[in-house]
């Protein structure tokens, strides 16, 4: 199962650049970030995450039903917290209370906007954690998107984490997989769980060509996307029914408000989609957008303006 060359390949370019010792190919990075949860856990035990992370608020429990982890949560703005809300977040030992165990970042955040974590941030939370025994986490979907938007390496932001993992499929643009990488010891318990849920692959390799392909063509490309993301705002804000908040490091990821429509937003977002906008409703009332491989700067125009054509309807049913 791990013997496909194509892949070993793969695995070791993505342990280098995230510098680690060893990296295993996964269909998917919620398959990671349970992994991961099962290897540096165990049932009953805990882990601190963003109120907004994917691991706890997009992945079905799957920590909660397979690895027997609570989370707990940290309520943020931007998914970003502090490594004093880190030690906060972590249990004083009781017989009555779970173990905190581990604690998982997003670089960047997901539902939250696409923050990009500053170094000094990470290593403090990360340092923060290690000071209290925790292993740490990092969901490392987007982290060529911090890393080019930042003018950081992502060896720098992993530095001294115990794992880590990138996604092919998003900004990337393949079709498939994830890479999680960690010490020897830890891969080879990653493997053990591979094995368990199914994830375990032969013939891999045609999978992991178009992963190698996007590490040498895909990567500094993403600065487009932000470029692209930028040229959104700039297009929204130009009208009044659109509010930003956006982060310090705009990456592909936007958060915005509706103003003034009286019009929640997933009818918004249905409109949007039958025009040929796909944009996505959040629980808390925003809209979220995301610029990627196969979004060029005519679409964000063209998309730009379809939102502002079905804004101006609404703005003028609210009359």
């Amino acid at each position: 199962m791990d013997e496909d060359p194509t892949t070993r390949e793969l695995c070791a370019r993505v342990a280098e650049e995230l510098g680690f010792e060893a990296a295993i190919f996964m269909p998917s990075g919620t398959m990671c970030n349970l992994v991961a949860t099962l290897v540096h856990t165990r049932p009953g035990d805990e882990l601190i995450a963003d109120a907004q992370s994917h691991i706890f608020a997009t992945e079905s429990a799957g920590v909660a039903v397979i690895a027997g982890v609570s989370v707990n949560p940290i309520q943020t703005r931007t998914g970003i917290f502090t490594a004093e809300q880190c030690r906060n977040a972590i249990r004083t030992p009781a017989r009555s209370a779970p173990r905190s165990a581990m604690v998982s970042i997003e670089q960047t955040t997901n539902i939250s906007g696409g923050a990009v974590w500053p170094v000094e941030a990470l290593h403090a939370v990360r340092d923060a954690a290690h000071d209290a025994g925790l292993r740490t986490h990092i969901d490392g979907a987007r982290i060529f998107n911090a890393s080019v938007a930042a003018g950081v390496p992502a060896k720098i932001f992993t530095s001294g984490w115990d794992s880590a993992w990138i996604d092919f499929s998003k900004g990337l643009g393949c079709p498939f997989g994830s890479v999680l990488s960690g010490n020897r010891e830890f891969v080879r318990d990653a493997w053990t769980w591979k094995y368990r849920l199914g994830g375990a692959m032969r013939q891999s390799g045609i999978m992991a060509a178009a992963a190698l392909y996007a590490l040498d063509h895909h990567v500094t490309r993403l600065a487009d996307d932000h470029d692209n993301a930028t040229l959104l705002i700039r297009l929204l804000t130009s009208e009044p029914y659109f509010t930003f908040t956006p982060p310090d490091l705009i990456t592909n990821i936007l958060l915005f408000n509706l103003q003034g429509l009286r019009v929640n937003t997933s009818t918004f977002v249905e409109e949007a989609l039958k025009r040929g906008v796909r944009v996505r409703a959040l629980p808390d009332g925003r809209v979220r957008a995301t610029t990627h491989l196969g979004v060029t700067h005519n679409d964000v125009i063209a998309a730009a303006d379809v939102l502002i054509e079905i804004a101006r309807e609404f703005a003028a049913d609210a009359r």
